[in-house]
């Protein structure tokens, strides 16, 4: 018996997403035309033996969160529920505080998951690469390769060549450890409560030590990364698996078109039904594409490569959309508009020949490890070059250029703008 939990955060984690996070939590926003934590549920109801999927964060629940619940149980067939954390407790902290509820059952192994990134999720190759280890470790680390550089801002893992136990780890270092980097997915055995608990004593003497010395409250955080693997590595307790399937963080909302890239193009072995396809009275579409049923798109518009279109969305005559996520409900209606690398958010409007049009973020592509940068909003005094955001309910005129800039919700501009905050 198995058990996943996805861990999906709160609402203060998503301040780099926003606008779009204002809208619906962070991991429900749409990425390849599904919602982001929908990739995580579908990967976990193919692991054989799973029994349930348990989602721990401090969003309050609403009736999105929950219609969502519902629909994938409907779909997939398997039970989800969600338990709200009273305050964020850490990657570490939260499973320690649902121990009794994840351990119900009596599972031999559970998953655990990050919601903010993107994986081919190798769920069945962890499970089979920790059986083959034996029974006295207590995880197995998914690791993935990157540049040296780049390594810095992960988790970085050394590990034993033959055996591929994890022998040390260090969260984010300041000079360069190895280019192993932790993906933030991993296959735990009871046993990691006992480490865990560990730590939650020594950390609650510290508390009360203190509370009673300075009068200071310290939160009740347990780091997984900086606790528990730290102390863990060198002990034959951990292992790292190594995939070469692709893999990226959903940091910002930059980060969720090259995911949605990734996602489109998983799609072709994954859920081909889900591509649109060049048909007789249909727009034009180049590579890989997303189109929800209820879209109306004009036979004379181009889409694609890496484009996704909501529900509801209206497209008009000579449209080219390129590289973007067109949200729930978003008019690109008048005819000749161009939108290139931007995110148009829910019922915005994007006037006659107008251009929406950002910097993309991508990885480097002559460096098969390099992975996407962690993007800084201001660069030497100015806006970082990046996509162009356009919040809920934005409307941009005709004939006007937006490029390289966030638009917040409910604006309606009346002139261009270009790498501006538009407030």
């Amino acid at each position: 018996m198995l058990k996943a939990i996805i861990l999906i955060g709160g609402p203060q984690k998503g301040t780099r997403f926003r606008p779009l996070s204002f809208e619906v939590p962070k991991p429900l926003f749409p990425v390849a035309g599904v919602p982001m934590l929908q990739h995580h549920i579908e990967a976990c109801a193919q692991v054989p033996d799973m029994k349930e999927i348990i989602l721990i964060g401090f969003y309050q629940p609403n009736d999105e969160l929950n219609r969502f619940i519902s629909s994938a149980q409907q779909e997939l067939k398997i039970p989800i529920r969600y338990l709200q954390e009273f305050a964020a407790l850490g990657t570490g902290g939260g499973i320690y505080h649902f121990r009794d509820q994840i351990l119900s059952g009596g599972p031999a192994a559970f998953f655990i998951m990050n919601a903010d990134v993107c994986s081919e999720f190798p769920l069945q190759e962890m499970l089979r690469f920790h059986r083959q280890h034996g029974e006295n470790h207590c995880g197995v680390l998914l690791g993935t390769t990157a540049n040296r550089t780049q390594s810095l801002n992960y988790g970085c893992i050394v590990e034993n060549h033959e055996t591929n136990e994890v022998l040390h780890f260090v969260e984010k270092p300041s000079t360069f450890v190895s280019d192993i980097i932790n993906c933030g997915i991993y296959l735990f055995t009871q046993d990691i409560f006992g480490h865990i608990g560990t730590v939650f004593q020594r950390n609650q003497q510290e508390r009360i030590q203190e509370e009673l010395t300075n009068g200071k409250q310290m939160p009740e955080v347990i780091r997984l990364e900086q606790d528990i693997f730290t102390t863990l590595a060198g002990q034959k307790k951990l292992f790292v698996y190594k995939t070469q399937h692709f893999w990226s963080q959903i940091k910002s909302a930059g980060s969720a078109i090259y995911a949605s890239r990734l996602y489109l193009k998983q799609y072709h072995q994954a859920h081909p039904e889900r591509l649109a396809t060049n048909q007789d009275g249909t727009p034009k579409i180049i590579g890989d594409v997303y189109i929800h049923p209820t879209a109306n798109i004009h036979p004379s518009a181009v889409l694609g490569p890496n484009v996704s279109i909501g529900k509801g969305v209206t497209i008009g005559g000579g449209v080219r959309v390129r590289e973007s996520i067109v949200l729930h409900g978003a008019s690109l209606f008048q005819d000749h508009c161009c939108v290139l690398n931007s995110i148009v958010g829910w019922d915005s409007t994007v006037g006659k020949w107008a251009r929406v049009e950002g910097t993309p973020s991508d990885p480097n592509p002559n460096d098969p490890y390099a992975k996407i940068d962690s993007e800084t909003l201001f660069r030497d005094g100015g806006l970082t070059p990046s996509i162009t955001i356009l919040g809920c309910n934005v409307n941009i005129p005709s004939e006007v250029i937006i490029r390289n800039s966030i638009v917040l919700p409910h604006k309606d501009l009346n002139r261009s703008f270009q790498n501006q905050i538009i407030l």
